[in-house]
């Protein structure tokens, strides 16, 4: 006869239960060690189950802004919850009240919507913001309006940078996209004037020193060109502020155009002519949500989602038009 005795011990992330045989006659002591893990892995990686979110996703998910963006807010105690400041971390359900500024948030709970993506054809000479003291003409004039949230552009293109500009309803898939450690890569066609000799291409392969820190280009083509310009395929894997003029800048290389190609999994439409936008469709909205790791959300109907497309494709040419005769 013999009776079996736990002991748990932990060590580090584990949880080691320790069977202890012992015999009646005290004669033979066996010691078997059981290595568990302190918690399953799928429990910690499942949401909540009370119906509650972080109040920072809550209103990155209904389009307020980026996670980041938020946070800053929230710290500046911009944002409350039932009337009270609210903290980075607190959880939020249907039943809450949040204020931005002093204003009510619609939407914040967005089980029910569906992310809505834009592809839009930005020509140079637009600036990727909403306030511009001289009043210069902005991408988010061309845009479709959205009830209950706004357009946030995945990653901006500054004043002389044309190309493909992605522009979401959805703050988790814009930080997803955005967010240095997802490492999305940009693609870009850039015009020299001149050759980039190959010991130049090489040194921008390898990493120059810039004001901000060393960069590079993760890779680089030649595509051919006429005259005294030449065309070039290169990859960054980061979006600080005219990184690619700024890289050429430091070799003396002058940047004569430069356009966005591609932006991670998405690139620019063959099809799509400067100053224009397409919405993704929602099988292809759904497709990004899921290589980039963003939350899925509920779906809208189909026939709904098929018009809102055919809709916004046929409207951009109209703004366009509207804005040349101001």
């Amino acid at each position: 006869m013999f009776v079996l005795v736990p002991s748990v011990v932990s060590v580090g992330t584990y949880r080691i239960i320790v069977f202890i045989n012992q015999w009646h006659d005290c004669h033979t002591l066996t010691t078997i060690l059981t290595i568990v893990r302190k918690r399953d892995t799928h429990a910690r990686q499942s949401p909540a189950t009370d119906g509650t979110q972080k109040l920072q996703k809550a209103l990155a998910q209904a389009g307020l802004g980026s996670r980041r963006e938020i946070e800053e807010w929230i710290r500046a105690g911009r944002v409350t919850v039932n009337g009270v400041a609210a903290k980075i971390g607190a959880r939020v359900g249907s039943n809450d009240s949040i204020q931005v500024d002093g204003r009510a948030v619609s939407g914040a709970r967005t089980e029910g919507r569906t992310a809505r993506v834009l592809l839009y054809h930005k020509p140079e000479g637009e600036i990727v913001s909403r306030d511009d003291p001289g009043g210069r003409a902005s991408v988010f004039d061309r845009l479709p309006p959205v009830k209950g949230g706004k357009w946030l552009a995945v990653g901006r293109l500054d004043f002389n940078t044309g190309g493909l500009l992605v522009l979401t309803t959805s703050g988790e898939l814009a930080n997803r996209m955005m967010h240095p450690r997802y490492g999305m890569e940009r693609e870009y066609a850039v015009r020299i004037r001149g050759r980039v000799s190959p010991a130049d291409m090489d040194r921008l392969t390898q990493g120059i020193r810039l004001e901000d820190g060393e960069a590079k280009l993760e890779a680089m083509e030649e595509q051919g060109g006429e005259g005294a310009n030449r065309w070039y395929r290169i990859v960054v894997h980061e979006g600080r502020n005219r990184i690619v003029r700024r890289l050429f800048e430091a070799l003396d290389l002058t940047v004569s155009r430069l356009m966005r190609t591609r932006f991670g999994p998405v690139s620019l439409p063959p099809r799509l002519t400067r100053g224009n936008y397409v919405e993704l469709p929602r099988g292809e909205v759904r497709r990004l949500l899921a290589i980039v790791g963003a939350p899925q959300t509920a779906e809208t109907s189909h026939r709904q989602d098929t018009e809102n497309a055919k809709r916004n494709r046929n409207r951009a040419p109209d703004r366009r038009s509207k804005r040349k005769n101001r």
